[in-house]
């Protein structure tokens, strides 16, 4: 049995979630200020914080097996430096499927220097809501990991932030320093 506690905090998690994903859609639009109660009240009753995701690829090994495998993920209300670390797996869109998700390691978040270890690539900072992925597998090329690297070099853009949560490794071939602000 779980302790009192423990399901006091999944309800306050829960309806955390339910209130930033309610406050999300009106701010997009999607829903009317009427509406905001309704749906706060559907997600908190209906909506489920955690799912499972079958990945597969090899991205990810050896962390994740070559052939894939079932994972449990947790939704997060809003993805931030406070509730996602470097270091940690997380899922997220792919940016040429939308219909498909990626399962990579957060190497970099706002406020770290990346800087490449070729002479061709100029350093940069990642801006607020901004972070680095990263696919565990160090035998893939770049172009064929799908991570950061790839989309950085085909799109131009930086990865935001991802919108769920699993449960370190190196960021070649780019190098992750914290800025230190002064």
């Amino acid at each position: 049995m779980v302790s009192v506690s423990t399901w006091f905090r999944y309800i306050a998690n829960k309806l955390d979630y339910s209130v930033s994903l309610s406050y999300k859609s009106y701010k997009g639009g999607l829903i009317n200020d009427k509406e905001v109660v309704d749906s706060v009240w559907k997600n908190l009753f209906q909506g489920k914080l955690t799912f499972l995701h079958w990945n597969k690829g090899q991205e990810m090994a050896p962390t994740i097996g070559d052939q894939g495998g079932t994972l449990l993920v947790r939704k997060l209300p809003s993805a931030d430096p406070m509730r996602v670390f470097v270091g940690d797996v997380v899922l997220l869109k792919d940016p040429e499927k939308s219909d498909n998700f990626l399962v990579r390691r957060l190497a970099a978040i706002e406020g770290y220097e990346m800087a490449s270890t070729d002479e061709k690539d100029e350093p940069f900072v990642l801006d607020k809501d901004e972070c680095w992925v990263l696919a565990d597998n160090e035998k893939l090329k770049a172009k064929e990991a799908n991570d950061s690297r790839k989309i950085w070099s085909d799109f131009h853009v930086k990865r935001s932030w991802p919108s769920h949560l699993l449960s370190a490794n190196s960021c070649r071939p780019w190098s992750c320093t914290e800025q230190v602000s002064s």
